[in-house]
């Protein structure tokens, strides 16, 4: 039988309440992000691309080059960059919007999971708001989320991660996060990760992916520190009575080579890529990973002829030097200059995108393994006849060990390194 036949029947069944409620005469297959996970997990060694959808023009190219590997692939948006405090012109709620337009007029026919990263709960105060928002975000077309307390103590890390998944949909895929990602910095253990997803799992919360503080940072990585690929594998694999996958942060800088072994030696199936798409869209000079180069001043360099227009770009640097922002702060300029960008010429676009395009074919069919995933992705939702794939695990742990109190007690007697205070946002 072939692919499109398949496909056909996976709009019918596999397109969640939400996105159906949403686009109900949409052509784009829109899924849980369990099921892209599950079909890494069938081809077997796999991660495919979570791309920080921060412009539509990195959306445009992620999605073509999905198309062209036939892979599934995630668009995703952080909350620090898409929420309300937002500093890029995608958002939580026109992300979904967005992706379905594009797949539509572009005939994308693989899977795709639209995927709020990061959904960061910082303090106990945060809680509120996130009651409200959270449910808001899915009604917006939200198809997965990152519960992110990784910021606060670990007990209150996973208080605040029973709490809020309750209001997220039982068919969604679920990322929760130990240890924020601070480079070499309060590396993630086993330890930690173990409390944890123990704690979640009493309280029937069964996550779909974990992120590790494993050695990486967001942003620009200005070392060759990069992901410890053997942490990640030993994490993993002492959680793997709890069907647990890896989620990859801070993909951009680090090496092929390094990004390889992460697919190929750990359980990671989601990898997210951020910054080195908003460099390779806007032209700048980026080595064979996407990491920026930086001339000797430690300014970006613009190649003639790629990415946005020269007049752009001259524009673009001049405001940033009256702002005082150099390196990563360049990431604020997305929502600022959105709309320039998207007034250029039409063959201008079209170069950012293809750059973008080829950028991530490459990652998707050379370093993730993610080519051919999207026939996996349907037969997932073939197999359980649903949007709803279900969760990989059950109950394990007894939740009259896992108290708020036993909670606290716990989380009091843990040997932790949490690494320097500071800003670790995306």
């Amino acid at each position: 039988m072939s692919y499109y036949t398949d496909y056909e029947k996976a709009l019918e069944i596999g397109r969640p309440p939400n996105i159906r409620e949403l686009f109900p005469n949409s052509r784009a297959l829109l899924v849980s992000g369990k099921v892209i996970d599950r079909a890494m997990l069938a081809k077997g060694k796999a991660m495919t691309i979570a791309a920080n959808g921060r412009s539509h023009i990195v959306i445009r190219g992620t999605l073509r080059a999905a198309q062209r590997a036939n892979a599934a692939v995630i668009i995703e948006i952080a909350r620090s960059e898409g929420g309300v405090k937002a500093y890029c012109p995608t958002n939580f709620w026109n992300m979904a919007r967005q992706v379905d337009a594009v797949c539509n007029e572009l005939g994308i026919t693989v899977p795709v999971a639209i995927h709020a990263d990061h959904y960061g709960i910082k303090k106990e105060a945060d809680l509120a708001d996130a009651r409200v928002e959270i449910p808001s975000i899915f009604e917006a077309g939200i198809t997965s989320i990152a519960i992110d307390a990784s910021h606060m103590l670990d007990d209150q890390n996973l208080l605040a991660s029973v709490d809020l998944a309750r209001y997220v949909p039982s068919w969604a895929g679920f990322e929760t996060e130990v240890g924020e990602i601070k480079g070499k910095f309060g590396l993630s253990s086993l330890e930690e990760a173990l409390f944890l997803i123990q704690g979640l799992n009493a309280h029937d919360v069964f996550p779909d992916w974990i992120a590790l503080n494993n050695g990486t940072t967001h942003g620009i990585e200005a070392s060759d520190q990069g992901i410890k690929v053997e942490l990640t594998a030993e994490i993993h694999e002492g959680l793997s009575k709890y069907g647990l996958s890896g989620a990859q942060h801070g993909t951009s800088g680090n090496s092929s080579e390094r990004l390889r072994a992460i697919a190929a030696d750990t359980k990671t199936t989601k990898a997210n890529v951020a910054t080195a798409l908003q460099m390779i869209s806007w032209g700048l000079e980026v080595n064979d990973y996407g990491n920026a180069i930086l001339d000797e001043q430690g300014n970006f360099i613009k190649v003639q002829g790629e990415g946005m227009s020269e007049e752009l770009w001259a524009e673009i640097t001049v405001y940033a030097q009256g702002q005082g922002w150099k390196g990563g702060d360049y990431k604020k300029l997305n929502i600022i200059f959105e709309n320039k960008i998207m007034g250029q010429p039409k063959g201008i676009r079209e170069r950012m995108t293809r750059r973008v395009e080829d950028f991530v074919f490459t990652l998707l069919t050379e370093v993730f393994n993610a080519g051919d995933t999207a026939h996996y992705a349907v037969q997932e939702i073939l197999r359980a006849g649903s949007y709803d794939v279900g969760s990989k695990t059950g109950r394990i742990e007894a939740q009259e060990d896992w108290t708020v109190e036993d909670i606290r007690q716990r989380a009091a007697l843990m040997d932790t390194d949490k690494g320097p205070e500071g800003d670790f946002d995306d």
